[in-house]
């Protein structure tokens, strides 16, 4: 098993449950809580990392939404906290996910050793959420599926920033990779999937950037010896394959 090998193996599971405690319902719950109205408690936690910024500076990151979706949803949330507590509100419910929903593996603890490996190693470059969360303090191991998640989250957003710089390699626009890829998140992002035409050659874009993407992140996985990287695909399919068994059984 190569280090692509890996980075292919591992990309749907990582953006699976990296991203699972964005769309809980108990996330949004503790946004109404604090005062959000909804999406803007992602958008401001979600970016909250990146500090207290321009709305472009946030849609930089935040590459494949609408910009104006941004910028209005962002200055919304602005009304109701800071982007660093509010960062902070995100994490904790991101740790707290991972308390609650991930299985009882033995090997979380070696999970999260070799994703710290892997992302205390990566550039920052390209990658500015990724950079931001990896600022943020990280569960002890006293707390293991919560430190788990938190690396979960990590690499997902290592990935998405990686992946936002192949799909502009391609040429494709940050709307046209949304109809192409996801069209039912197109709304969610800000854009209008009947106003943005795409065609096979757009799918085909789409590919190699994804196929662009697998090479990026074997880069970064090569922090890892090839025995490492192994294991580490094991761990991560593992414990994807124990959520998925939950959710079914």
């Amino acid at each position: 098993m190569t280090h692509v090998e890996t980075a292919k193996a591992i990309a749907k599971p990582i953006g699976q449950m990296g991203g699972a405690f964005m769309m809980d319902g108990a996330t949004y719950a503790r946004g109404a809580e604090l005062g959000f109205s909804g999406i803007d408690f992602y958008v401001l936690g979600r970016g909250g990392v990146l500090g207290d910024t321009t709305p472009d500076v946030v849609s930089s990151a935040f590459f494949f939404w609408n910009p104006e979706q941004v910028r209005t949803q962002w200055e919304l949330a602005r009304k109701v906290m800071d982007p660093a507590k509010a960062a902070l509100e995100w994490a904790d419910l991101c740790h707290s996910y991972g308390d609650t929903h991930l299985p009882d593996l033995g090997p979380l603890d070696r999970f999260s050793e070799l994703a710290a490996k892997v992302c205390d190693a990566a550039s920052p470059a390209g990658a500015a959420l990724f950079a931001g969360w990896r600022s943020l303090p990280v569960p002890g191991a006293d707390r293991p599926k919560a430190r788990a998640q938190h690396y979960l989250n990590a690499v997902r957003e290592l990935r998405g920033g990686l992946h936002g710089g192949a799909v502009l390699a391609m040429g494709l626009s940050p709307a046209e990779a949304v109809v192409v890829h996801s069209p039912g998140m197109a709304p969610v992002f800000g854009w209008d999937a009947a106003a943005i035409p795409v065609d096979d050659s757009s799918k085909g874009e789409w590919k190699v950037a994804e196929a662009g993407t697998d090479l990026a992140m074997a880069r970064v996985l090569h922090s890892l010896s090839t025995d490492e990287c192994a294991e580490f695909e094991a761990l991560v399919l593992a414990m994807h394959k124990a959520i998925q068994a939950a959710k079914e059984g």
